[in-house]
């Protein structure tokens, strides 16, 4: 996988396998023609060889920068498995290329507009549905507080009056007033930097993405932080999104995420090396092995099962 500046071509080879390539974004502007005829992004990728993913850099588990700057994380993994799909329908030349966004509201606007193919990792919302097609949802999460350990608890009461960080056009920033109309909204570019302020103590918690808020925890070794309350204010799928009128496309997603939980629920080494280190019981998430194997069953049990080709399986994860 190219690393963030390699730019010119040279690739840094991923260890499970085929790699996607990783572009760096300087501006949307020059991603492309925006998609807009059905089934217009696998034509142009049959053009181009290449159709484009983004995403946030910064949004462990689904999407971080590795120590030799490549990408990685749940969704980049999922994206392998996309791009072997891929070039199973339109041959060896056609791979996925990676390119860092800011936020989730620019990675939503770039497939909404055509100028990228596809992105995951992204919060499902009926608003969003109406710009995009969604996936099959690849996990669960919703909106809770990080704050301070014995700070607030959560509850609309506590926050009233309270400095909350919530990133500017996200879910939490739409929620919050009518959570409790007299927390004072700070705004941030980003899910990080919102996290940053509350570490330098500038405002009492940050409302968003409770996997991607954990990750953060995790990854800073934040342990005098709480994620507030027990239960989300608000659940949601989380699944991966291409532009509208693409559904060749989506159809080739959606079989590449049942194929990756089919193998996960049958113990395959592979399958199990893409989610255990994102939300297994000693992941990113610390989840327990049966609740991970409980999501997975209840979305292929809305679609046909999958018979999958002859392997050994491992232990059942």
């Amino acid at each position: 996988m190219d690393s963030p500046a390699a730019v010119a071509p040279g690739s840094l080879r991923s260890r499970r396998g085929r790699a996607l390539a990783l572009g760096s974004l300087a501006c949307l502007c020059c991603l492309g023609v925006p998609a807009r005829a059905a089934d217009a992004v696998l034509q142009q990728a049959s053009t181009s060889g290449e159709v484009l993913m983004v995403g946030p850099a910064d949004s462990p588990p689904l999407i971080r920068m590795g120590p030799k700057g490549e990408p990685e994380g749940y969704a980049i993994d999922l994206a392998r498995r996309i791009d072997r799909q891929l070039k199973a329908e339109l041959g060896e030349s056609v791979r996925i290329r990676f390119a860092p966004v800011d936020s989730i509201g620019v990675t939503v606007e770039a497939v909404a507009s055509g100028r990228a193919g596809l992105a995951c990792g992204v919060p499902f919302s009926w608003d969003r549905e109406k710009l995009v097609d969604f996936s099959l949802p690849i996990g669960l999460s919703g909106l809770r507080l990080l704050t301070g350990s014995g700070g607030l608890d959560g509850s609309p009461a506590s926050l009233a009056g309270q400095p909350i960080a919530v990133v500017e056009g996200s879910l939490g920033a739409g929620f919050l007033g009518s959570l409790e109309p007299t927390a004072r909204a700070v705004r941030f570019p980003t899910l990080p930097q919102a996290v940053t302020a509350l570490e330098q103590k500038k405002v009492a918690g940050v409302l968003g993405d409770a996997n991607v808020l954990a990750g953060l925890r995790h990854e800073r070794r934040l342990s005098g932080l709480a994620l507030v309350p027990e239960q989300p204010y608000v659940s949601y799928g989380v699944g991966c999104i291409v532009p509208e009128n693409n559904s060749r496309l989506l159809n080739v997603v959606n079989l590449a995420i049942a194929s990756l939980f089919q193998g996960y629920l049958e113990g395959r080494p592979d399958a199990v090396a893409s989610v255990a280190p994102w939300f297994g019981p000693t992941g990113v998430l610390e989840l327990p092995a049966d609740r991970v194997r409980a999501f997975f069953e209840s979305v292929l049990l809305t679609r046909e099962g999958l018979q999958l080709g002859a392997s050994a399986p491992a232990p059942r994860p």
